[in-house]
């Protein structure tokens, strides 16, 4: 799967911000990732100590594409220019005061299309990269969720895409309403159809199958999957399913009556919280020896990336180069 990721990277390569550009490998994951030609990248900080950190790193610095915070001139054309975005929820002073903060500095620099993507997280807890890209990016039409996505590769597993599987939200809602559920369907299939060229065929999980099961959080599952329908009747998705009834062929024809282009060939699943979520994806991890890949900020007009604090500077020029597709398919 990588593979494949990294060279549609080199195929379009991302003008990609990174807002922690003083963070050592931060700079060393960038540097490598534009070395083989999955990104533009572009520095946001103080520029005296992100040129002095590239030259200690011995990186070279012509790499990159610098934004100096202190410069006030350009600090006033990108307020002027982020001003006229159709979603700008600040302005005046308070829009120039964010501007003097380097994350929300790239997010503004996204939003006016100098730079395809964000690239954040390694000093930035989770809420606030989310937090710092809801309000000045705000989130696409029709979606009012920010959540997560990501992709499982388990071996010995053969589905309808081979041992890859796509799932949401693992991450980031912890107990999503039946809108909130639509929306993380609705984007994950998005985001999976722009990495990997997948036709999402999209399975609600549950401990029930269309109504095997009765209670409040099946209700909840069943009133999120008429809600996606409505929203994107061009997508295939599907519900309530149990796990075994969306991933085998052999129990979907048991246990769905009805014609069913999801049940039994599903290749992204949706869980109803972050428990199941969780708890799924590390069963996985644990006892199949599974990788997951992500997890994937979804739900927002442009995209940002929320990379793992602990990860190898190889994993982030992974993180990196899926970041790239996703803004640039």
């Amino acid at each position: 799967m990588m593979d494949r990721i990294y060279q549609k990277a080199q195929e379009r390569p991302a003008r990609m911000v990174f807002p922690e550009a003083e963070e050592e490998k931060i700079l060393l994951a960038a540097s490598k990732a534009a070395q083989a030609g999955y990104i533009i990248p572009v520095l946001v900080g103080k520029l005296a100590s992100m040129t002095s950190e590239c030259q200690r790193l011995g990186i070279d610095r012509d790499i990159f594409e610098f934004y100096d915070i202190e410069d006030e001139e350009t600090v006033e054309k990108l307020a002027s220019s982020y001003e006229t975005y159709s979603y700008a929820l600040f302005k005046g002073k308070s829009l120039r005061r964010r501007l003097s903060d380097p994350l929300y500095y790239a997010m503004v620099l996204t939003a006016i299309d100098k730079v395809d993507a964000v690239f954040a997280g390694l000093s930035h807890p989770t809420g606030e990269v989310i937090l710092a890209g809801q309000s000045i990016l705000c989130l696409q039409k029709n979606i009012e969720t920010v959540s997560s996505c990501g992709i499982l590769d388990i071996p010995g597993f053969e589905g309808a895409q081979g041992s890859l599987i796509a799932f949401g939200d693992a991450a980031v809602c912890q107990n999503p309403t039946s809108e909130s559920l639509s929306d993380i369907a609705i984007a994950t299939c998005d985001t999976v159809k722009s990495l990997l060229d997948w036709e999402p065929h999209c399975a609600f999980l549950s401990y029930s199958t269309q109504g095997s099961g009765t209670g409040e959080l099946v209700d909840k599952v069943v009133k999120a999957v008429k809600i996606a329908q409505e929203k994107r009747p061009d997508l295939l998705i599907e519900g309530e399913f149990q796990l075994d009834t969306a991933m085998n062929p052999m129990v979907a024809k048991k246990k769905v009556l009805t014609d069913s282009n999801v049940a039994g060939q599903a290749n992204v699943l949706i869980f109803p919280d972050l428990n199941a979520g969780n708890i799924g994806v590390k069963l996985l991890q644990q006892f199949a020896h599974a990788d997951a890949y992500g997890p994937m900020i979804t739900g927002m007009n442009k995209v940002i990336s929320d990379c793992s604090r602990s990860a190898p500077v190889s994993e982030l020029v992974g993180n990196i180069a899926l970041t790239a597709v996703r803004a640039m398919y």
